[in-house]
């Protein structure tokens, strides 16, 4: 493989959800300068989306803006539909789209459970069925990349069904691997861990459990930026990543990789052999 080809996606379309803002409008302008034209699907008006969608017009790519709430299932087969014959094609599809209630265990209504699980886990495999028969059919050897978290490997207090959506999606994701392999379409996903969002602004930390979260990340002790998170989302979609399929990477700054957090407990004035 040519070195100047390896991450090009020149010739490529994408369709990410979630785009508006936040990690999906960070991986809508990574795979636009890279090469790749960009449909951009979120539920807010376009004019909420203006800016993400003028930066991937801006690295020289074709943007295209799809308003659609991903929890009316019954609608996205029509909206592939529209969205091939808008494009022509979709070669890489991001489902990045998401729902989440910070809430106890026992606040948790049967709505907000039906809407996250709707959301984070029906529409990405429906999204992913429906895109997918059409690569089949247009013999595209497609990528499918979903933003799971690191919730989907680890539980977190507060998020009962947010975690059972990304426990799902991390199945649905090797389901898909499986099924889809032998027509060269491959199927990840991301876990980002705690990242600087817009949509990490609904749930503001106070600044006591900022600082809890950064002692406890060990990579600079802080939290993640989406540039990021974006390069694993190239990687996945490039012809580098054509041989990696029903796997997860973990984009956290190392939280998952200490089970019993002790460095502070540890004796400051030991120097370390070198």
């Amino acid at each position: 493989m040519d070195a100047s080809t390896r991450f090009n996606l020149e010739g490529r379309t994408a369709l990410v959800t979630g785009a508006a803002r936040g990690i999906g409008a960070g991986v809508a302008l990574a795979l636009s300068q890279h090469g790749a034209d960009i449909i951009l699907l979120d539920r807010v008006e376009e004019d909420a989306a203006k800016s993400s969608i003028a930066a991937v017009r801006k690295s020289g790519r074709q943007a295209w803006y799809v308003q659609q709430d991903l929890a009316d299932l019954e609608a996205l087969s029509a909206v592939v539909d529209q969205l091939w014959k808008m494009t022509g094609r979709i070669d890489i599809l991001v489902n990045n789209a998401g729902a989440v209630y910070l809430e106890h265990f026992d606040q948790i209504t049967l709505d907000h459970w039906r809407h996250v699980l709707t959301v984070n886990a029906d529409a990405t495999f429906f999204l992913a069925q429906h895109v997918a028969v059409r690569m089949i059919e247009a013999s595209v050897r497609g990528r499918i990349i979903n933003t799971s978290s690191v919730n989907g490997l680890v539980a977190e207090a507060g998020l009962a069904h947010y975690n059972a959506s990304k426990g799902a999606l991390e199945m649905i994701t090797q389901s898909l691997a499986i099924e889809l392999g032998p027509h060269g379409i491959t199927a990840n996903s991301v876990c980002p861990g705690v990242i600087e969002t817009e949509i990490a602004d609904d749930f503001a930390m106070d600044e006591a459990f900022e600082s809890h979260v950064c002692d406890h990340i060990p990579l600079e002790h802080r939290l993640g930026k989406v540039d990021d998170c974006t390069g694993a989302y190239v990687f996945l979609a490039s012809e580098a990543g054509r041989y990696v399929t029903g796997q997860h990477i973990v984009v956290d700054g190392g939280i998952l990789c200490e089970q019993m957090p002790r460095m502070a407990f540890m004796n400051p004035s030991r120097t370390p052999r070198g």
